[in-house]
């Protein structure tokens, strides 16, 4: 007996009360022998004007006609994406985390409405990975995702480039340490063609993650995206979908809070994002799952840094790709080492161990892939810090190459553009940490990404002499000794909006702890005179997402009630 696979979209199809939505299926080119099929969305994060983006259309054609060669009707459809690149530093970079709500509402409403019975989804840009990865859970129906791949490395004077080597070229050329044509050159030569930032950023930590989490056919993380793989995974994503139909494995199947540590701790192991946090925050509440930010701090005690890989690192996606052999070498090597484990459902319906027997084991005659015997760092570079200036938890980022234990004056900024001007006027001194606030959820509004101040202080030889703390968040192309997702943030009253230009601040990365060395007797006298400033925006999407978003340390959602 054949198995009925159009669950959802029977409703539509075989209600003999609905002409009209018969009638716009035929229009469509749907054929009568059609409407017993089951329907796959093909949604894709497609957009002209982001390279991350640019190429998802025809991964996304590609998939449609290999889904038609299953006996399966395929529905493309588009959602929207921001290029953190091109927003970052501007005031454009406030709708780049909002738009991950967007984009999980969006592909809901579509799914949802149309009554489809599978999805494959294409993201590229950081942000698109979580959005459509929530979408799906809140949907619960058969479903894959599709990375749309890294981005290849651009050269310039025999060295490679990447996004994050053009914003260090300008605090380079601010410090007279390059000239202007070098600059130009560099900046020219970063972004070569389509695919998301190349080294372990957001995009390709979050694709990384959700591959070890079994989102992703293997190697999907890691094929580049003009890789003859990459087609390759297109061609036959469709047997997969299928197959998941027939077996009916849903995403709350395959997300459990044991693939959600194999996600968290493969992309810890290579240096990830502190996005990473935020975003699996919000991706276990979608799913229904209890991880917090204990959760983080236990798996970053347990899982060694070995990932040799950009920002703090050398290497990019591409060397992965080319020189590891792929992202299963790298998910078979940690669960034949027992830090993963094998025994997760993923989307080929099978096992994470059973997709990993024919994978080639890990040889280490490279550097870009340690060995957990001698990792880059005894355990994880991310560090969930608390104190009087964090009491809710904040994010730090520490490769051990910054050191661990930093203590300075505060120099503080109320926007990130005073700070960058500081930086980029050399008026940054050594022994400072830099204080930039109101950049929160809701001070932003959206926590905007910041990558320019980072990269400046870099770039100008401060990146072992100042420290960063912020209610914003970083760059996932961010390193340096850099605390974000401070809560409560300024905006609400936290004790970050308080601190005064050289108030002594301490950051314990051992400890996990991040101090404001006031007197309490102080800091209330300073809390009893304080005001929250006006809101930044008072309409349209952003003032939604105002009232709407949970603080950082709750992932910044807006479904919470």
């Amino acid at each position: 007996m054949k198995k009925i696979i159009n669950n959802f979209s029977k409703n539509i199809t075989k209600d003999t009360n609905l002409p009209a939505a018969h009638a716009m299926l035929y229009a469509t080119g749907m054929k009568e022998s059609d409407f017993c099929k089951a329907q796959i969305g093909i949604v894709s994060n497609w957009y002209e004007g982001n390279p991350c983006n640019m190429h998802l259309d025809k991964l996304s054609k590609k998939i449609k006609l290999s889904v038609v060669t299953k006996d399966l009707v395929g529905f493309q459809f588009t959602t929207i994406g921001i290029s953190d690149g091109i927003t970052m530093g501007t005031s454009g970079m406030r709708y780049s985390l909002p738009s991950r709500e967007l984009i999980a509402d969006s592909i809901e409403t579509v799914v949802d409405a149309h009554h489809y019975d599978g999805i494959i989804a294409i993201p590229g840009c950081d942000k698109n990975i979580p959005g459509v990865m929530i979408a799906l859970l809140r949907l619960n129906r058969p479903s894959i995702i599709v990375y749309g791949g890294s981005i290849s490395s651009g050269y310039y004077n025999g060295k490679k480039l990447d996004i994050v080597s053009s914003f260090e070229a300008l605090g380079k050329r601010n410090t007279c340490k390059i000239t202007d044509q070098e600059y130009k050159n560099i900046v020219k030569n970063s972004c070569p063609g389509p695919g998301a930032c190349g080294g372990m950023y957001t995009a390709n930590t979050m694709a990384s993650a959700l591959e070890a989490m079994g989102m992703m056919l293997p190697y999907s993380s890691s094929s580049p995206s003009t890789s003859t793989n990459k087609q390759m995974e297109c061609e036959k994503v469709s047997i997969y979908i299928k197959k998941l139909l027939e077996m009916g494995i849903k995403p709350k199947d395959i997300v459990t809070k044991s693939s959600i540590e194999n996600g968290v701790k493969l992309a810890m192991s290579l240096g990830g994002s502190t996005n990473l946090i935020l975003h699996f925050l919000a991706i276990s509440k979608s799913a229904n799952i209890d991880f917090s930010l204990k959760d983080f701090q236990k798996i970053s005690n347990q899982v060694p840094l070995i990932g040799n890989l950009k920002p703090s690192g050398f290497f990019l996606m591409e060397d992965i790709h080319e020189r590891i052999g792929g992202m299963p070498v790298i998910i078979k090597y940690l669960l034949n080492e027992g830090i993963l484990s094998g025994d997760c459902l993923t989307v080929t319906g099978k096992t994470l161990s059973d997709n990993m027997k024919n994978i080639p084991n890990i040889t280490f005659n490279q550097k870009i892939i340690h060995p957990l015997d001698r990792p880059i760092k005894k355990n994880g570079h991310i560090r969930i810090l608390y104190g009087n200036l964090s009491p809710g938890g904040s994010i730090a980022k520490i490769s051990g190459k910054e050191g661990t234990i930093f203590h300075g004056k505060a120099n503080v900024f109320n926007s990130e553009e005073d700070a960058n001007k500081a930086i980029l006027n050399n008026k940054i001194l050594p022994g400072v940490v830099i204080v930039i606030r109101y950049v929160g959820p809701i001070g932003g509004p959206g926590m905007p990404e910041m990558l320019k101040p980072t990269s400046y202080i870099m770039g100008s030889g401060l990146g072992k002499k100042v420290a960063l703390i912020t209610d914003g968040r970083f760059s996932g192309g961010s390193h340096g000794f850099v605390v974000g997702h401070i809560t409560p943030e300024a905006q609400s009253g936290g004790l970050i909006a308080l601190v005064k230009n050289e108030d002594y601040i301490k950051i314990d990365t051992e400890n996990n702890t991040i101090t404001l060395e006031v007197e309490n007797e102080e800091i209330q006298r300073r809390k009893e005179l304080w005001k929250p400033p006006s809101l930044k925006v008072k309409k349209g999407y952003l003032y939604k997402y105002i009232k709407m978003v949970s603080p950082a340390s709750e992932g910044c959602i807006t479904d919470q009630f």
